[in-house]
């Protein structure tokens, strides 16, 4: 089977792209003219508010894996065309030319509010305090009232093979006033195929899914590992369990993660 892939270039799926390949998938990308690509991926030029591309980078595939998204930005407008936007043109273009085809959507564990009290539920209440997660939570909503077969993965803190994420930490974290404590789901790069290739599979197809490893981490551990350490706090910890996703519903359907926890990472030296 042949599978699109949007975002292809980003800092998922370049790191996607070669997994999918290695096992034998058939891959296309949707991607900007003079961008490259690995080897042995199809190359389909344009944008996501490019109709006539979108349905000529659909045509004949078996699924979708849209990656595509804009994220840390002030630029709202930006963020809902692409988010919100590209999701839904995308979605026209595979109902118009390949209708079969089974659409996988990246979402983010930001789209649950807060101050739950317990790690996040796939059936938990959202959230629109902000731009990006009320984007991606009108663009899930888009999909599931598609028509089309579909699977949302809402993916957590992602990191591993090199990818600058991790190693970002010790600046974010005083950017964005995270208390040392503060503890994240997270998942490596491996298992973001892992959890893509069960999608493909049909195995969540018509499903909501929290994909993340086997032991959240906290803020000061994370910036240990990249080598940069942050003060610790003995400050009362507000919102405990934002960030946290319960994975549970992930492993009942199959996922099990080939880097159980980030300290495994550090071990085998793929962080």
């Amino acid at each position: 089977m042949t599978v699109l892939v949007t975002g292809g270039t980003g800092l998922v799926g370049s790191r996607l792209l070669p997994r999918l390949i290695a096992v034998g998938v058939s891959c296309r990308a949707l991607v900007r003219a003079g961008r490259e690509l690995p080897e042995g991926v199809e190359r389909a030029e344009g944008d996501l508010d490019d109709v006539e591309a979108l349905e000529g980078a659909a045509l004949g595939v078996a699924a979708v894996v849209h990656l595509a998204a804009v994220f840390r930005t002030r630029d709202e407008e930006a963020i809902w065309r692409v988010n919100h936007d590209g999701t839904r043109h995308l979605i026209a273009a595979v109902q118009k030319v390949a209708p079969n085809a089974r659409f996988v959507l990246a979402s983010t564990n930001n789209v649950y509010a807060s101050d739950l009290d317990h790690p996040a539920r796939e059936d938990d209440p959202t959230t629109t305090a902000n731009a990006y997660a009320a984007s991606k939570v009108a663009a899930e909503s888009e999909l599931k009232d598609s028509g089309l077969t579909w699977t949302v993965l809402r993916f957590p803190f992602i990191y591993g093979d090199g990818d600058g994420h991790l190693a970002s930490m010790p600046a974010l974290a005083p950017r964005f006033g995270l208390h040392p404590a503060h503890t994240y789901s997270v998942a490596h790069h491996r298992d973001i195929m892992t959890a893509v290739g069960l999608a493909l599979s049909g195995a969540m197809d018509g499903r909501i899914v929290n994909v993340a490893d086997d032991a959240p981490v906290t803020v000061l551990e994370m910036t240990e590992l990249a080598g940069d350490p942050i003060e610790g706090s003995a400050e009362p910890l507000a919102n405990p369990w934002s960030g946290r996703m319960d994975a549970t519903l992930a492993h009942q359907l199959g996922f099990r993660p080939t880097v159980p926890t980030i300290r495994a990472a550090a071990r085998d030296g793929i962080l």
